[in-house]
């Protein structure tokens, strides 16, 4: 998403945890970059980032919370207790920590667009995965509350619930992945549901379809078929 907006000249604002790796990315923009090297868990140094960012270059038009990691849960392992606390954390309070610091000042403005991703994973509990799945579907009812709050200040808010792209975190899933998009294909799926000011958007479309079938099956045939389902592995991540 970042090459994508830089190619359109944006001025970026990037976060992300490995420093070398986000200046590498930060020089290789053809276009102007403020980069942070933070934890999405850490509040403090968000709203220190985007103080700075906003006395440099001003109220930021779109800011996107994008953070977000996975990993194969089980609840009965005492170990997982840490990874579930992780991933809430990341996925879901990492998000209100990204957004705050800009919402007065965005609603001072009068515009702008929040963007949240979320994750098809978030409409029903997947087996094994049950801290990611109530991660993204906590992502998702909170973001319908950001979005109702904002609607009177003009401030847009956008909820994205992607299926599979290929990256490093479901480069580890054994399983198959349907409908797997490369990482550009979804940054410019994404940017067009932004620049659409949709309010929620399942992309790809497929998968939008698979989303709809999902909410619609019984819970007895949903527990049916999700009984030999395949789980994403349980590993030991740095993140813990």
């Amino acid at each position: 998403m970042a090459r994508h907006y830089a190619n359109q000249g944006a001025t970026l604002g990037l976060v992300a945890r490995r420093g070398e790796v986000l200046q590498t990315l930060s020089a290789e923009l053809a276009t102007e970059c403020a980069s942070y090297a933070l934890d999405v868990r850490d509040d403090d140094a968000l709203e220190k980032a985007a103080q700075d960012f906003m006395a440099r270059f001003g109220v930021p038009d779109i800011v996107i919370a994008n953070a977000g990691v996975s990993r194969g849960t089980l609840t009965e392992h005492k170990e997982d207790v840490a990874a579930f606390k992780a991933v809430m954390e990341i996925n879901v309070l990492g998000m209100v920590h990204t957004f705050q610091p800009f919402i007065a000042a965005m609603r001072q403005a009068g515009k702008g667009s929040l963007v949240g991703i979320a994750s098809v994973a978030g409409i029903r509990g997947l087996p094994g995965a049950g801290a990611y799945s109530a991660s993204k579907a906590a992502a998702i009812s909170y973001l319908e509350s950001l979005r109702v709050e904002m609607a009177p200040s003009g401030v847009h808010v956008t909820t994205i619930a992607p299926g599979y792209i290929r990256t490093p975190m479901t480069a580890v899933n054994t399983y198959k992945m349907p409908f797997l998009m490369d990482a550009d294909v979804a940054a410019a799926m994404f940017a067009k549901a932004i620049e659409n000011r949709r309010r929620f958007v399942v992309i790809p479309w497929q998968m939008g379809w698979m989303a709809w079938f999902m909410r619609l099956v019984p819970a007895f045939a949903w527990d049916w078929a999700m009984k030999k389902a395949p789980h994403k592995p349980r590993l030991d991540w740095d993140w813990l």
